[in-house]
């Protein structure tokens, strides 16, 4: 670049000696090599590397930690807005503001100081921006739906480089387009969003030596089919490492773990898993009573940056055909590479259209699949990804159309994801607000395909 990029923060580039780690992100197997890399501080950092980008014919991207760089691409003659350094977060009655860099965790240490709590998934060190406008599949969301959807109000830069707030009343289309569109249409600096009343929970896992198998999965099915609202799950074959962040009895061994929160008391949590300890003897049992930051953390995804490899499935239905077909490929005795195969329930809110909800108002299903591998080694990503396809294609007899944003780890356009009529309205917005299809985004509308 013949000009310089000045900001707050700082700029790295390829001469800077730290370049390589600069440009990684939390998912090691993203090879990004942007053109710059602008450490923003503040809104105006964001607005003056987006205004800075247009004038030297670069696109843009923004990125909180990187746990979905996979689908982001290499970024070339790009440049990468890196949040991580914005992690302001203000709790104001039943609301919040968290900044663009800020943790999941970090929303959810804040309102449990009120009483309350955001909508936790699986990670805490997920980006509370790239898990909630992609969707934000919550323990909570059969009953309270997706995250996304309880957004009031989003802080952004526009393609032209003026930072702007949107909500239903000021610009409803790119406020609509930016909760669950697939991104690509503003760098987001910071995010408005409602709490729950939820301060604690009934949560943990049932960890079974991964025998139990089919027999095992057709329980968890019927039990999930009547379970409440209050209760989201899920079940994961998992084949963990023999590393010293495992905890010993798990190591190098194959497990089938079932995952739970239970809105409610010890009491009424414990009524509501019954039937899961009947399965047969846990490897390890870690239910019990927990204040909500701790919900992301029970399914225990590693925290420390790691390379991820991932394809997923949303199922209409799980029969046994299904179940006998997901255990051949990813059970016991498949010989499968796979670090997770994991069956998450869906239903309740999840499956009904939110009251002025995103572009993801909800979807149906019954269950997502989400199969992840972990390549420590080069010569282990091409065995993990044709196990990968190899799940996904088995599973396609029960499978939806479309699919789920934040487990959509390869690069696939929004078209793949969500309806056509969202897609045709998203492309409306995307020529509206980003004629020159400027900001990249790991799943947007390509003004090209449109």
């Amino acid at each position: 670049m013949a000009a310089e990029l000045k900001i707050r923060g700082r700029v790295a580039t390829a001469d800077d000696p730290d370049w390589d780690q600069a440009r990684q992100a939390w998912n090691l197997t993203a090879d990004q090599r942007p053109a710059a890399i602008a450490f923003a501080e503040t809104a105006d950092d964001v607005a003056e590397s987006v205004r800075f980008a247009a004038e030297n014919d670069l696109k843009v991207a923004g990125q909180g930690t990187g746990h979905g760089a996979a689908a982001l691409g290499p970024l070339d003659d790009t440049i990468l807005i890196k949040t991580e350094r914005m992690r302001g977060i203000e709790v104001d009655g039943s609301k919040a503001r968290a900044e663009a860099g800020a943790l999941v965790i970090d929303l959810g240490e804040a309102a449990i100081e009120t009483g309350q709590c955001s909508m936790p998934g699986t990670s805490p060190n997920v980006g509370i921006v790239g898990y909630t406008l992609g969707g934000g599949l919550s323990w909570l969301g059969r009953k309270y739906g997706w995250a996304c959807n309880r957004v009031t109000a989003i802080e952004l830069v526009t393609a032209d480089g003026d930072a702007r707030t949107v909500d239903a009343g000021s610009e409803p289309d790119l406020f609509w387009a930016m909760r669950g569109g697939g991104g690509g249409y503003a760098i987001v600096t910071a995010i408005h969003t409602e709490l729950l009343p939820v301060a604690e929970a009934y949560a943990g896992a049932l960890l079974f030596p991964a025998e139990v198998g089919a027999e095992g999965v057709r329980r968890y099915r019927d039990w999930a089919a009547d379970a409440p609202e209050e209760v989201g799950s899920l079940l994961r074959f998992l084949n963990l490492p023999p590393i010293p962040d495992v905890p010993e009895p798990l190591r190098a061994r194959p497990l089938l773990a079932i995952t739970a929160a239970c809105i409610g008391s010890q009491e009424d949590g414990e009524k509501a898993i019954a039937a899961l300890r009947e399965i047969g003897e846990p490897v390890m049992d870690t239910f019990a009573q927990i204040p909500a930051p701790g919900l992301t953390r029970i399914a225990m995804d590693p925290e420390p940056p790691v390379p991820g490899l991932g394809h997923h499935r949303v199922l209409n239905e799980l029969p046994d055909d299904a179940i006998d077909a997901f255990v051949a490929v990813a059970g016991p005795e498949s010989g499968s590479p796979l670090l997770v195969a994991e069956l998450r329930h869906l239903g309740g809110a999840l499956a009904r259209p939110a009251e002025n909800g995103g572009a993801m108002d909800k979807l149906d299903g019954d269950f997502v699949m989400l199969a992840i591998g972990m390549p420590m080694a080069p010569e282990m990503q091409e065995p993990i990804t044709a196990r990968l396809d190899t799940l996904a294609d088995a599973m396609n007899p029960w499978a939806a159309e479309g699919g789920y944003f934040n487990y959509a780890e390869r690069p696939c356009a929004v078209d793949a994801i969500l309806p056509a009529d969202t897609c045709a309205r998203l492309a409306d917005v995307k020529r509206q607000w980003d004629p020159d299809d400027r900001i990249v985004a790991n799943h947007a509308v390509s003004l090209a395909a449109v």
